[in-house]
C-alpha cells in the first residue's frame, strides 16, 4: 500500500471538522430561528389575548350577557320610545389599539386563532360604525320607533361582541395550552353550540322574517315604499 502523505489527512481532517462545523451552526440557527418565530406567535398571542379580555370585562361589568342586553339598554330603548327628546349620548369606543399596532404580524399565528380573532375585531369595526351613526342620528326626521330600533341593534352588536370575544379567548388559550389538538376539540364545541342556538332560535328567526316580510308589505313592497 501506498503511503498516503500526512499532509492530505490533515487536511481532510480539517475539512471533516469544517463540515461538522457547518452542519451543528446550521442545526443551531435553525433551532434559535424556531424558538425566535414560537416566541413570536406567542408575544402576538398574549397581546391580543390581554385586549380583548380587558373588552370581554368591560362588557360584563356592564351587565351583557350572551347574546343578551342588560337591563340598562332596555330601559334606554323603552325611553327612546316614549320621551319625544330624549336620545342617550352613545361614547366612542377604542377597542383594538393593540391590535391595529400589531396587526401586520397577525399571519404568524395559526389559521384556527386568526379566524376567531379576525372575526371579533371585524364586529368592533362594525360597532365603531354604528357609533358614528348613532351619534349623529336625527330622532325628530327618523321617529321614535326606529331610533329605538337603531339603538336596540346597536346594543345587540355589543352582545355579540361579548361571545366572539370569549370564543377568540377561548381559542387562543387552547393553542397556547393545548395546541393544535386543543384547537380542534374547541372548534367542535363551539360548532355544536352554534348548531344549538340555531335549533333553538329557530321559530323565533320564523317569525322574525315573517314580521319583517310584513312590514315590508305594509310600506307598499318596494325599496321605496311606494
Amino acid at each position: 500500500m501506498t503511503d498516503v502523505d500526512p499532509r492530505i489527512w490533515q487536511a481532510v481532517i480539517a475539512g471533516l471538522f469544517v463540515a461538522m462545523g457547518w452542519l451543528v451552526n446550521g442545526w443551531q440557527s435553525r433551532r434559535h430561528q424556531d424558538r425566535l418565530r414560537r416566541d413570536r406567535v406567542n408575544d402576538v398571542q398574549r397581546a391580543i389575548y390581554a385586549e380583548i379580555r380587558a373588552h370581554v370585562a368591560v362588557l360584563e361589568r356592564d351587565g351583557f350577557a350572551e347574546r343578551t342586553a342588560p337591563p340598562y339598554a332596555r330601559e334606554m330603548a323603552a325611553r327612546i320610545r316614549t320621551e319625544p327628546d330624549f336620545f342617550p349620548l352613545i361614547p366612542h369606543e377604542r377597542n383594538r389599539t393593540i391590535f391595529s399596532a400589531i396587526v401586520s404580524d397577525i399571519h404568524v399565528l395559526p389559521r384556527a386563532v386568526v379566524d376567531p380573532v379576525a372575526i371579533y375585531y371585524s364586529q368592533l369595526v362594525a360597532i365603531e360604525t354604528m357609533i358614528r351613526d348613532l351619534r349623529g342620528l336625527d330622532k325628530a326626521r327618523l321617529g321614535a320607533e326606529r331610533a329605538a330600533r337603531v339603538y336596540e341593534d346597536y346594543v345587540a352588536m355589543k352582545a355579540e361582541a361579548l361571545v366572539l370575544g370569549r370564543d377568540a379567548m377561548l381559542m387562543m388559550g387552547g393553542f397556547l395550552s393545548g395546541g393544535a389538538e386543543r384547537v380542534r376539540q374547541i372548534e367542535a364545541a363551539l360548532a355544536e353550540r352554534d348548531a344549538d342556538i340555531l335549533r333553538r332560535r329557530a321559530p323565533e328567526l320564523g317569525r322574525e322574517i315573517a314580521e319583517m316580510t310584513s312590514r315590508i308589505s305594509s310600506r307598499g313592497g318596494g325599496p321605496s315604499g311606494r
